[in-house]
Order: structure tokens, then C-alpha cells, then sequence
């Protein structure tokens, strides 16, 4: 099967910006005449305040609907509460705290009325349904109830952050999209049963190498909000697209083909943050698509055909890889993130050393945490279960990881290397190591034994407790969700270091 390198350009749309004067209409007129300039397909998502602008919905509905779809965005507004009865308790008419702004914030019954309105008013003005939906952050009730109410082809939420815009992604499939679990639409489902089969797509493009450790504060123990180094316009310094050569590097390593499954960008920027600011990188990115679409190396596709094809091509969750062989500004730096239905990994490389970065592992039955809870805060969560955390877990002068140990000496800097090895798996190759990465798990081999440690140096509700251990499994706690580490191959030292047997360490998990 080809893989298909897929750019889908989304573009929503606010109706108030209450931190600053902004013109909101210009950015949207200037979006829509770039992808008609260079025949670029996209997606435009309407929040309930501007959908009841005609100021925008009159500009939209004279698109062509081949080139443009329209959608629907799922923050809450004043009138949006207002049209069902639900008292606003928002600081302006749009507040992005979370309590007012996003759908955790009221009951499962008013989530409901708040999507009822969006779509009803939808198709009030524009004669259908939308049939694609996204936020930065949404619960799963209401994707249950919208999909189930009204049939969607896709969806799409915020890339992985910790506390950037008071809000946590945390631990999740990591780009590229996946079926969701009926349980928590965060964590993709592992079977049939638990599948809502709808695609979700993660958003913003993330710069695979740095975006992870913004805001590693590795010194004591107090965690900085995230950083941001995406995909969008507006950011511009130490990279972003906003940077001409961090967009050719991330375009070029992004859509290199390592994916196992399928290549993914989101493109684009919502209309609150100024054309002021987001112009010169949009502007620069928008002929760059179209080049590489004319050169087939890239398909740029409004968001529902993506989900169309999704759909088509695979009836769960692929596994999915994001490789890439340098830094934009340090040929030393490699980094390969991949992913499973059960779990994701991060293999990291610089001039000084290795390190696994991440494990964390999706349990398709832990409860959404706003299932049955009013978020009465201004900020919320989502996270998985955590093995190896290299954000979260350093502090105390220690950037955690997993280090590679060989007679007592840390595993030397060299390249990575990635093979696509067929059926959901790849393999990397370190120096005189193979990492077989596979569904259910992943294996270290060397000519030679070696012991693979665990070094973390922060302390607090981040770090899973650990219930019990033997030479052949880890049992572990995290948010009342107990999970296992076997080893196929190699013994438990301790919780926290792995010695292998015959060259060979060989790692599965059990939720």
C-alpha cells in the first residue's frame, strides 16, 4: 500500500478577540484568496458566534464547495449558552478557560443542547449538517452524541501539550490521527467493541525533535508550562512556521515516507491571531504546498476526505511513525516517534548521548475524566499511563530517560536509522543496536548484554506508583488504572532498570 502524504490546511473562525483589538474578517479573506490562488483545498470550522455573522457566512457560502468545506469548531461562546438557556459564566463573550469555554465544563445534558445548536444553526444557514467537527479540547460524551446523532467524517483536537492554554493533552497517539475509544476519546480504541469509527486527527504539526522537551525545567522540581514549535504562521522564533527554513525542514522530514501508515500535517491558523502575525509564514507555506502537491509528494485534502479515505483504508487504528534524521538547526539531533493502538515511543539522539524519551501506554477502558464531572476549574486534563516520561519525570538535575548501560558506561552518540519492516512495526538501528518496534510491544538487541535504566529526577503525582515487581513484570498505578511491563526477554533488576539476556531485552504490555 502507497502512503499517502496528506496536508489538510483548517482554518477556524472567531467572532470576538477580547485580549486585543484584531481585524478578525481580514485573516479569513486573505486564507480563502491564497488556496484560490494556488488551488489549495481546505477547511474552514465555524464557531456559534461566527456562524451567526453573516459577515462570514456570506464570504463562505460563495466558495466553491469541490475546493472549501465547512465545518463546525467546539468552543462555547455567551450567545451560543444564551440560544439554549444556559448561563454564560465567562469573563467576555469568548473566555478559553475551560470551565466556560470548552464542552467539560456542563453537564452531559447541556453538552448535548450546546451541540444541538451549533449544528442546527449549521444547517439553518448552509442547508446540511456539517460533517466535520474539531477544538482544542473536547470530552467524550459529546463525540459519542454528535456522532451518533448526526454522522461525522472526521475530527480533529489539539496536538500533545502540557499547560499551554490551560489546557493538558498528555500522552496520547502522537500526530497522524486514530479511532478513538468510546470510553475516552483521547486514547485510541484497541478493539472492535470500544470503537467509535470516526477518525480523529491531532493538529498543529509539531516539530518532532524540540516541541516534546518545551518547558523541561531540569534543574528542581517545578515544571514550566510548554513551549510551542508547530506547523503555525504566527510562530517565528527558534522555529516555527512562521520560519521559512523550519518549514522546509519540517515539510521535508515530515513527508519523508517513514510513516509506516500515512504522513500528516494540519496546516493553517485561526482568525484571532491576526493577519498581521500570521501573513509572511502563510504566505511562504501556501506556494511551498501547492509546489510539493504539483510534484506529487504531498495531497493537500480538505479534512472530511481525509476521513473518507481513512475510513476506507483501514478499519482500526493503523500504527504510525514520524522520523527525523536531524534537528532544523542540528544535524546531530534525530528523534523517531511511533505508535500502536496500545502504546507510543520516542527514540532520541543528540551528539551526547541516547535516550528512550517516552513510553506511555493507552488503555482503552480509563474512564474520561469529565464522564460524569462538571470541570468547575480554569484549567483541565487529559493524560495515558506513563512508563518513561522525559518532560514530566525531570528535575533535580536529571533529563529523564532511558539510558542504554554497557559494563556501567552510557550507550555512545550515533545516527539512528529507520526501516519499515511491514506489518505495523519498524526497526531502528543505534550503533550495534536494533530497536524492533511492534503492536504490542518492542525489543532491544546487541551483539552483547547490556542493561537499559530508567534515570528520572523529579518527584510528585507524575510518577506511577509501583505495586510489585519480579525478575519478569512491573505492576504499576496511575490514576487508579493499574497496568503491567513484561519482559519476554531480560529481567527487572529493579522498578527501574532492565538487564538482558543473551544480547536480548524484549518488552510487552498489559492493561
Amino acid at each position: 500500500m502507497s502512503k499517502k502524504q496528506i496536508v489538510n490546511i483548517i482554518n477556524f473562525i472567531r467572532d470576538v478577540e477580547p485580549r486585543c483589538y484584531v481585524d478578525l474578517v481580514e485573516p479569513v479573506r486573505h486564507q480563502i484568496e491564497l488556496m484560490q490562488q494556488y488551488n489549495l483545498k481546505g477547511t474552514f470550522l465555524l464557531q456559534y458566534d461566527a456562524l451567526i455573522d453573516n459577515v462570514y457566512t456570506d464570504m463562505l457560502k460563495s466558495l466553491d464547495p469541490e475546493q472549501f468545506e465547512l465545518g463546525v469548531w467546539f468552543e462555547i461562546v455567551q450567545p451560543q449558552c444564551e440560544a439554549v438557556g444556559i448561563p454564560w459564566t465567562g469573563r467576555f463573550p469568548w473566555d478559553w478557560h475551560v470551565h466556560c469555554g470548552f464542552s467539560v465544563g456542563y453537564t452531559k445534558k447541556q453538552r448535548e443542547m450546546l451541540a444541538d445548536v451549533l449544528f442546527e444553526k449549521f444547517r439553518e444557514i448552509f442547508g446540511k449538517y456539517p460533517r466535520v467537527f474539531g477544538s482544542w479540547f473536547f470530552d467524550t460524551h459529546t463525540v459519542r452524541y454528535i456522532t451518533e446523532k448526526y454522522g461525522l467524517d472526521a475530527m480533529c483536537n489539539c496536538k500533545e501539550q502540557y499547560g499551554t492554554d490551560g489546557y493538558t493533552l498528555w500522552g496520547g497517539y502522537y500526530g497522524q490521527g486514530y479511532y478513538p475509544s468510546k470510553t475516552n476519546v483521547f486514547i485510541p480504541a484497541r478493539t472492535s467493541e470500544e470503537q467509535i469509527s470516526v477518525p480523529l486527527f491531532r493538529m498543529l504539526g509539531s516539530d518532532h525533535v524540540y516541541q516534546y522537551d518545551r518547558g523541561v525545567n531540569v534543574s528542581d522540581n517545578e515544571h514550566l508550562v510548554q513551549g510551542v514549535i508547530t506547523l503555525e504562521p504566527v510562530y517565528q522564533n527558534e522555529g516555527g512556521g512562521g520560519d521559512p527554513a523550519w518549514v522546509d525542514w519540517y515539510m521535508r522530514e515530515n513527508f519523508n515516507g517513514e510513516c509506516l501508515s500515512f504522513g500528516y500535517a494540519q496546516a493553517g491558523q485561526e482568525n484571532s491571531m491576526s493577519w498581521k502575525s500570521m501573513g509572511k509564514g502563510i504566505e511562504y507555506q501556501f506556494p511551498l504546498f501547492a509546489k510539493l502537491a504539483a510534484e506529487g509528494k504531498i495531497s493537500v485534502e480538505k479534512l472530511g476526505d481525509t476521513g473518507k479515505w481513512y475510513k476506507k483504508t483501514y478499519t482500526h487504528t493503523p500504527s504510525s511513525a514520524i522520523t527525523a534524521h536531524n534537528a532544523y538547526d542540528d544535524d546531530n539531533k534525530t528523534s523517531v516517534w511511533y505508535c500502536s493502538d496500545l502504546y507510543r515511543i520516542n527514540l532520541y539522539s543528540d551528539s551526547n548521548s541516547f535516550r528512550i524519551r517516552d513510553i506511555h501506554i493507552f488503555d482503552e477502558k480509563m474512564p474520561d475524566p469529565f464522564e460524569d464531572t462538571v470541570c468547575t476549574a480554569n484549567d483541565a486534563a487529559y493524560e495515558t499511563l506513563p512508563l518513561v516520561d522525559g518532560n514530566r519525570h525531570s528535575g533535580s538535575g536529571v533529563l529523564a530517560g532511558v539510558r542504554i548501560l554497557r559494563d556501567g558506561k552510557e550507550l555512545l552518540s550515533d545516527k539512528m536509522e529507520f526501516s519499515d519492516i511491514g506489518n505495523d512495526s519498524a526497526k531502528v538501528s543505534y550503533g550495534n543496536f536494533d530497536f524492533l518496534l511492534e503492536k504490542d510491544g518492542f525489543s532491544v538487541t546487541s551483539e552483547s548484554d547490556f542493561s537499559m535504566a530508567y534515570l528520572f529526577g523529579r518527584k510528585g503525582k507524575e510518577i506511577p506508583e509501583v505495586l510489585s515487581f519480579s525478575e519478569r513484570e512491573l505492576s504499576l498505578r496511575y490514576l487508579d488504572r493499574k497496568y503491567k511491563i513484561r519482559l519476554d526477554s531480560g529481567v527487572f533488576a529493579s522498578p527501574t532498570e532492565v538487564r538482558s539476556e543473551n544480547g536480548k531485552i524484549s518488552v510487552s504490555f498489559v492493561c
